[in-house]
């Protein structure tokens, strides 16, 4: 997943800012404090080759939980497309209120936030190219329309081409990305979409014929295949960017990483979730973990042209967690499974009796399944719990569809108006343990280790049994000595929860969660 930095300038003082943003790609790994020699001669990975992956990266040597692999600037980053677009400053991607009435860049012309937020991804060398070639007025005026979006789109294109003319080292760093520009042609919606919205956009509108059609294109390629989702989080602003090498990190549905970003400037972390040895594959997923595999294998091979056969997608129970598995509605406690999970058009059937289900009836029933919780909105509890009711004979516990439910109800019990931590009943109190439990079964399996997740669900955890165990020594229901007892369980929780997410980004949800779990864990000395 890609990022963009810095782009282009085709006069004098290049020299100057090549090596600028050539400084600025450097892979840092392990020690903080190390120096750049100390760092460059101990870095956590080693590329190999191979007929199956293509370039890879592998443990250079024995790696621990949260140990640093990389980190590093982006080399290109650019406004995200989005169907839904509305108008984003393109030097810090925060929405702006429209185009008609948003600040201009007083040289090129292009949407900002305003005078202070300029020269980072916007820089001077693209600010001179977008006013050299007038690009402003080709910019759609309407909020939310398609071509706006399609004009946002094509800026991280145009600030990947600008590295012909920027940079040549960066230009062919770029280049090394794998585009699967053949077997994009062979999908005509895919490669038709391009040639109109892209190409015909950047060559025929804005007239930049330096470009040609196979550049455009390729561009369009190393994106799809290779760029980062950045931004998020707390902050408004959501980019795409590409960094060099990490993009090399293998796919796997049950991945030995995390990966974070500096919400400021978009520095990748990548961390190592639990022990590896040297010569292991490092590995990220491509697609949401707590996904059933018919849908995550249909999403790769949409986005990322390929068929994962990793060992979760050869596992008809997912590695014995169930998160595609269907309950049986012809005998009692059957599960029905794919026959062949690497066939998507294989049988399903009970592995009790026999009873079988076409892949298509299979995925329509779940995406139907999908699409209605998602109509429920996501903060209607009771239409939550409603809905795992309604198809709890249906869907096995841990189905993936459920997993997502869950999710929900673990971040809504004691946040939401109605359902504060204080105001939950016992019941309440114990569905949402019961869920995190539920969601910690299958993350132990699928995002072992160090995962954001899962130190995510452990802090959500603590909190109603802390609250029972309370509640139940006020009551004279415990022993002074069994609250200690339990209590013991609430601080290892949240131990584990603090020594995850302290790894997070300054600002991030997730860091404020580190905080605040170290802070009931200051109060909590027995």
């Amino acid at each position: 997943m890609p990022n963009n930095k810095n782009r282009h300038k085709n006069k004098h003082g290049n020299k100057k800012r090549n090596n600028e943003l050539d400084d600025k790609i450097v892979d840092i790994v392990v020690d903080g404090n190390a120096t750049n020699s100390e760092i460059n001669h101990n870095k956590a990975y080693d590329v190999k080759n191979s007929d199956i992956f293509g370039r890879y990266l592998v443990a250079s040597r024995d790696l621990s939980p949260c140990e640093i692999i990389i980190q590093q600037s982006p080399l290109v980053i650019g406004p995200i497309a989005n169907c839904n677009y509305v108008p984003v400053c393109v030097n810090c991607y925060n929405p702006l209120g429209s185009m008609s009435g948003c600040y201009r860049c007083s040289n090129c012309q292009f949407p900002l936030c305003g005078k202070h937020c300029n020269d980072r991804d916007h820089t001077k060398d693209e600010c001179s190219f977008f006013k050299d070639n007038n690009l402003a007025k080709y910019l759609h005026k309407d909020d939310n329309t398609i071509e706006l979006q399609h004009d946002y789109e094509a800026i991280i294109i145009l600030r990947c081409l600008m590295l012909k003319t920027l940079s040549e080292q960066l230009w062919q760093k770029l280049n090394e990305m794998e585009s699967h520009c053949e077997i994009r042609k062979s999908i005509p919606a895919l490669w038709n979409r391009n040639q109109k919205t892209i190409v015909n956009r950047i060559r025929d509108q804005w007239n930049l014929l330096q470009f040609s059609e196979d550049e455009i294109h390729r561009i369009c390629g190393i994106l799809e295949v290779n760029c980062f989702e950045v931004g998020g989080g707390q902050t408004n602003s959501t980019a795409r960017a590409l960094f060099p090498e990490a993009y090399l990190m293998c796919h796997d549905c049950v991945p030995n990483t995390n990966h974070t970003d500096n919400p400021k400037t978009h520095e990748l972390i990548v961390r190592t979730t639990k022990a590896m040895k040297k010569g292991d594959v490092i590995s990220l997923s491509y697609a949401y973990t707590l996904q059933g595999t018919l849908k995550r294998r249909s999403h790769l091979h949409e986005a990322k042209f390929f068929w994962c056969t990793c060992e979760r997608c050869k596992s008809n129970d997912e590695l014995q967690t169930h998160a595609s598995t269907l309950l049986c509605p012809k005998c009692t406690n059957g599960f029905v499974l794919s026959t062949d999970p690497l066939n998507e058009n294989a049988e399903w059937r009970c592995q009790k009796c026999n009873f079988s289900l076409t892949a298509i009836f299979v995925m329509n029933l779940v995406t139907r399944l999908y699409d209605e919780l998602d109509a429920l909105g996501g903060n209607d509890i009771n239409q939550i719990e409603m809905f795992i009711k309604k198809y709890s004979k249906t869907l096995h516990k841990n189905h993936y569809i459920f997993l997502s439910a869950k999710h929900s109800l673990c971040q809504l019990y004691g946040k939401i108006d109605g359902f504060l931590i204080n105001e939950l009943s016992v019941d309440q109190l114990k569905h949402k343990e019961t869920y995190c439990r539920d969601l910690l079964e299958v993350i132990d399996i699928l995002e072992p280790g160090s995962s954001r997740l899962r130190g995510v669900i452990l802090y959500e955890l603590h909190a109603p049994i802390m609250l029972q165990i309370t509640r139940e020594l006020q009551m004279g229901l415990i022993k002074p000595a069994d609250f200690k007892k339990r209590l013991r369980e609430v601080i290892q929780i949240l131990q584990k929860s603090y020594d995850i997410l302290k790894h997070e980004p300054s600002g991030s949800q997730e860091f404020e969660m580190a905080v605040a779990a170290k802070s009931a864990l200051n109060s909590m000395k027995l």
